[in-house]
């Protein structure tokens, strides 16, 4: 099942094909304006700014306030779903995999442009949180604040992103299996289900030649659980905002940003010759 995303002219991921990242040097990165927040000693400074790369898939979480629902009935995950793949086809982002849980949201995207996934993100949550609060004479907030990501090396993480997404559920307790859960991608990557939300990344479409090929060994990925740690790995990246992958593709994206994207030894930092005067 090849699925393009509203009425392009071409599917999105080709279009996402087209941007080169043949080093470090030419990823096109976007960081995005950094926001104050306090710090424990009453200070402001400056939050993580985020990591974008086009063409390359992120990893991205957005959770109710305080830990509390964000979806109450089906019809809210019917809305949320809809106005995803509006957003997406705006922002130009291809969403790849999803899950929709009572209070918090995991997408895996490729966005094609430095701003995609902020005005993804920016737009689809205005747009539920509008709808929330007139159809349930609510007020106020309903996300945890900034959405959580980390952009994924596709090549060894892809993939293994998707089927932490989808065993979410059956992690949770609310299913046995994850076909059995309605508001995730699992059933359109694994069964084969029709679905306009999705974008087949390229990566899923060599699993094989046909479809029925391609179905039968994305369900093979779940005979087995994740890899241990394989969660805690991805779940630490995308909470802090860090790069998922080896430590080649990490070193370039460093490179390229000139930061650390990857959580630092605990302590006070360690002092070299040149910050002496």
């Amino acid at each position: 099942m090849e699925v393009f995303n509203g009425g392009m002219r071409e599917p999105l991921m080709r279009r996402i094909e087209k941007v080169k990242l043949i080093s470090a040097t030419e990823y096109q990165v976007s960081v995005s304006q950094d926001q104050l927040t306090q710090s424990k000693h009453g200070r402001e400074m400056p939050r993580r700014p985020r990591i974008t790369i086009p063409g390359i898939p992120v990893h991205l979480i957005q959770r109710g306030n305080n830990r509390q629902a964000c979806f109450y009935a089906r019809e809210d995950y019917r809305n949320f779903l809809e106005w995803l793949k509006e957003y997406a086809y705006e922002s130009e982002c291809a969403v790849h995999a999803y899950v929709l849980m009572t209070n918090h949201v995991h997408l895996l995207v490729t966005p094609t442009q430095k701003s995609s996934t902020g005005i993804l993100m920016k737009r689809l949550g205005q747009r539920y949180v509008q709808y929330v609060n007139r159809y349930y004479q609510r007020s106020g907030t309903l996300w945890e604040g900034r959405y959580r990501s980390c952009v994924a090396q596709q090549e060894r993480y892809l993939l293994i992103c998707q089927k932490y997404i989808e065993l979410n559920p059956v992690r949770a307790g609310l299913v046995v299996h994850p076909g059995d859960y309605p508001w995730s991608s699992y059933r359109a990557n694994a069964q084969g289900e029709e679905s306009d939300y999705l974008s087949q990344h390229p990566l899923f479409m060599n699993l094989g030649r046909t479809c029925a090929a391609r179905l039968a060994a994305y369900r093979a990925l779940f005979r087995s659980a994740l890899a241990p740690g394989i969660a805690d790995e991805i779940r630490n990246a995308t909470n802090g905002n860090y790069a998922l992958g080896d430590k080649r593709f990490k070193a370039e994206v460093e490179k390229t940003l000139g930061r650390r994207i990857t959580p630092g030894k605990p302590g006070r930092p360690r002092k070299y010759l040149s910050d002496k005067v």
